[in-house]
């Protein structure tokens, strides 16, 4: 995989909305697509693809995955961001807003994630359906964020057999001719969901609790490190434009000296330059390979190293675990 770890921009996805110019811009870019879908004579709520099957809207490469394996051959699922894309900062193309124009389900994750999505959406007339709804968020505790919910809920296996269901739900309602499909391959899927949360808790329960602390770039692994019993600790609470102020930096430095930290960790779509700071001031181990990267808000492409949901549960989780085995 080369993705470039260096973001040219990154917004929080609670920044307030843009500027009026921008908002003309964005006007005049929603009616140039939807003059271009018109122009093609395609229907804006109608079957989509070539092969006469509904057509589902994802809006990042997880939640793509997990409706894939529900939908079988009977829908076709497409992801709004790419593989490698960093979901917070995504900035819709035109050819984003005919596919969304053209959706028969347009799935979220909610939880703040994708507050883009909302200007994204707003002319769809396909039924949406937010994955997060039945998951108990955790509050981010600090910072400008405080209070508000952390997206990352699908980092927590049992928060994933959660989205399972919801897009159970949705493809019934959509396909019912189908609905007896989705539930069989939902429920086959939640069975191997269930199969990696069981490895994972058997391979982070045999961390000793001076070597639990999970140190990383974003603030993306709360609902995991409540489910494994980890001690989380991060630069920034959710990707933004301004990461690793001085005073984060410190916070950071501070935490990883006191719990003798052996290795601490950034994720694929961000820069980790800010987490190389804190490694080389307190003598932590840090490395940018494809190896030791936690995968969050993206998949890789098909031959990286986390094609789907479930390779990434498990390649973070032997990250995580060699990382905090190192030298002990």
């Amino acid at each position: 995989m080369t993705t470039d770890h260096t973001p040219t921009s990154r917004r929080s996805a609670w920044l307030p909305p843009m500027l009026v110019p921008l908002r003309i811009l964005w006007c005049a870019l929603v009616a140039a697509a939807l003059l271009v879908t018109a122009g093609c004579g395609t229907s804006p709520h109608a079957a989509t693809a070539d092969n006469g099957k509904p057509t589902v809207l994802t809006t990042f490469t997880i939640t793509a995955d997990m409706a894939r394996n529900v939908a079988g051959n009977h829908l076709n699922v497409v992801s709004i961001a790419k593989p490698g894309a960093e979901i917070h900062d995504y900035e819709p193309t035109a050819s984003d807003i005919v596919r969304a124009s053209k959706a028969d389900l347009i799935l979220d994750n909610g939880l703040g994630l994708e507050r883009w999505f909302e200007r994204f959406v707003a002319n769809a007339k396909a039924p949406r359906v937010t994955l997060s709804a039945d998951v108990t968020p955790i509050s981010i505790s600090e910072g400008e964020y405080a209070g508000k919910p952390n997206p990352h809920a699908w980092m927590s296996p049992k928060n994933g057999r959660l989205y399972v269901d919801a897009i159970v739900t949705a493809f019934r309602a959509l396909d019912p001719a189908h609905a007896d499909d989705y539930t069989r391959n939902g429920a086959a899927y939640q069975r191997r969901i269930q199969a990696v949360s069981d490895s994972l808790n058997d391979s982070l329960g045999t961390l000793p609790e001076a070597q639990r602390t999970l140190v990383s770039c974003e603030g993306a692994f709360s609902y995991l490190a409540r489910d494994e019993g980890l001690h989380e600790a991060y630069i920034w609470p959710v990707n933004a434009e301004s990461e690793g102020t001085p005073q984060q930096i410190a916070k950071v430095v501070d935490t990883v000296r006191r719990q003798r930290v052996p290795t601490v960790f950034c994720e694929s779509t961000v820069n980790g330059k800010a987490m190389r700071q804190v490694a080389q001031e307190t003598g932590a181990a840090f490395r940018q390979d494809e190896d030791h990267l936690l995968y969050v808000d993206s998949l890789s492409a098909k031959h990286g190293p986390v094609p789907t949901y479930l390779d990434l549960l498990r390649h973070d989780a032997t990250a995580i675990i060699d990382g905090l085995t190192r030298g002990r």
